[in-house]
């Protein structure tokens, strides 16, 4: 599936909420971005997989979707933090449990806060949204099922494909990948 001109968005939910369990939650979540005119090309398998930060915390249901959008960063991010407040998120600890995490991974190939190959996480406060998602090259949870939809995507600052980015990432204990769902 061609990728270029795509947004790649990552779902992920440790914690049980309104909408049900967490896989029940992604599905119910993607049929919510349906239904607020974010259009849904391709759904990666759902995976469980570790946790990252906190330490003894449930294992977490990952998927990657790729999806067409006139939106802009900042609104298609609004609309989806809109999905995840009805799911029950509500603010709390960082890399703590989670009814429903949605985060912007590419938007079509879009480089924001980015100096030298790095994310700039130098502005306090609010921070703004870093395009690509600053992590995502590191986590296993979000490169496992990106490869099952785009294997062919490259990095748009690192200039790596996503199965480089996987080899590097797989033998990292947090956020591995346990298991297909």
């Amino acid at each position: 599936m061609r990728v270029h001109g795509k947004i790649l968005v990552g779902l992920g939910a440790n914690h049980p909420g309104p909408w049900g369990e967490p896989a029940a939650t992604i599905k119910r979540a993607l049929g919510e971005m349906e239904n607020t005119g974010i259009d849904v090309e391709a759904i990666s398998p759902l995976y469980e997989t570790a946790a990252i930060g906190r330490a003894r915390q449930p294992a977490y249901v990952n998927a990657v979707v790729m999806i067409d959008s006139n939106l802009s960063p900042e609104a298609l991010l609004r609309r989806l933090k809109t999905i995840e407040r009805r799911a029950g998120r509500r603010g709390g600890r960082p890399w703590g449990p989670r009814s429903l995490d949605i985060d912007i991974i590419d938007h079509k190939g879009l480089v924001r806060h980015w100096r030298t190959r790095q994310a700039d996480f130098s502005r306090a406060g609010t921070r703004p949204l870093i395009l690509p998602h600053p992590l995502m090259h590191e986590r296993p949870f979000v490169l496992k099922p990106l490869l099952d939809i785009a294997p062919d995507w490259r990095h748009p600052v690192l200039r790596r494909s996503a199965r480089a980015l996987w080899r590097d990432a797989v033998g990292k204990r947090q956020g591995q990948v346990l298991k297909p769902l």
